[in-house]
């Protein structure tokens, strides 16, 4: 079935968002000693989907993920889950969020232990609802609107504008004239979008530094012994607590750790033996390529 010249044309707005995020990331990944993995083939997985899996065995395909640890032949721990998505319709918009919100949320709960950072990264029409919805979920967002996108084409002497209204064979035209630009001028729309947005491609970035520069501060252990009581009432339990003696009990009851971050994150367990305590911790070891 032939693409429809409105899906070819979101498809080249896609493509230019593409290749304006796709060597910053990279070059993140590299100065920070991070694997940057998007689709595509790699050894150590099977197909080309960049695809991860929460701890209900459900898979989400991701646009981009770094990685400590990783390789072409080892998956590592996921550093941050970053979703890239063009909307052209305000429609459309609510809806995407939910997509990237049903993408990364499971496999951030998932790795909680790591502190994955998350970010969407989204270009054309969202609205502030939609952004909100994100952004209360602990997302970190870089924009680039609607009209800053159309004015990067404009200033080729293209005209990107369209909507729901925009005829077929306007569309067509849009996508002809893409196809007429020059290798050189192809290669300086993303250019010009991401010069467009430098302090907040800048913000975007410095938050990613931080997510993935944090350094476990301190680990605080205490391990709770005592003797159990259940007991009925308010009045028992405070006739209890005044009566206790706070030296008495030695029986096990479990373990509570709190990893401090440098940058003021926590990440708070509790473990009824030492196998659980232990496994946790480990799981804040560096992984060895």
């Amino acid at each position: 079935m032939a693409t429809s010249p409105s899906h070819r044309f979101g498809q080249i707005i896609g493509e230019v968002l593409e290749a304006a995020i796709i060597p910053l990331l990279a070059d993140f990944a590299a100065k920070h000693g991070l694997y940057f993995d998007k689709k595509g083939p790699r050894p150590c997985r099977s197909g080309l989907k960049c695809s991860w899996t929460d701890l209900n065995k459900n898979s989400h395909d991701l646009d981009f993920v770094l990685e400590r640890g990783g390789t072409p032949t080892k998956k590592g721990m996921p550093a941050a889950f970053i979703e890239v998505a063009w909307r052209s319709y305000t429609k459309h918009s609510r809806n995407k969020a939910q997509e990237i919100q049903g993408a990364i949320m499971p496999l951030a709960e998932t790795y909680s232990a790591n502190g994955p950072f998350k970010g969407a990264i989204l270009a054309g029409v969202f609205t502030a609802g939609a952004i909100t919805q994100l952004t209360s979920l602990g997302f970190t967002i870089l924009y680039f609107p609607y009209e800053s996108v159309v004015g990067v084409f404009r200033k080729l002497g293209m005209d990107a504008a369209f909507d729901e209204q925009t005829a077929d064979k306007d569309l067509a035209r849009k996508v002809k004239a893409y196809k007429g630009l020059s290798v050189a001028d192809k290669q300086r729309l993303p250019k010009e979008l991401l010069a467009a947005h430098k302090q907040d491609i800048d913000k975007f970035i410095a938050s990613l530094s931080t997510a993935v520069s944090k350094q476990i501060d301190r680990i605080i252990i205490l391990p709770l012994h005592g003797d159990y009581r259940e007991l009925a009432t308010i009045e028992d339990a405070i006739r209890y607590i005044g009566e206790h003696g706070e030296t008495a009990g030695k029986i096990f009851i479990r373990y509570e750790i709190q990893i401090r971050y440098n940058n003021g994150d926590n990440i708070n367990g509790a473990f009824e033996n030492k196998d659980t305590a232990i496994k946790f911790l480990k799981t804040f070891q560096p992984v060895v390529p």
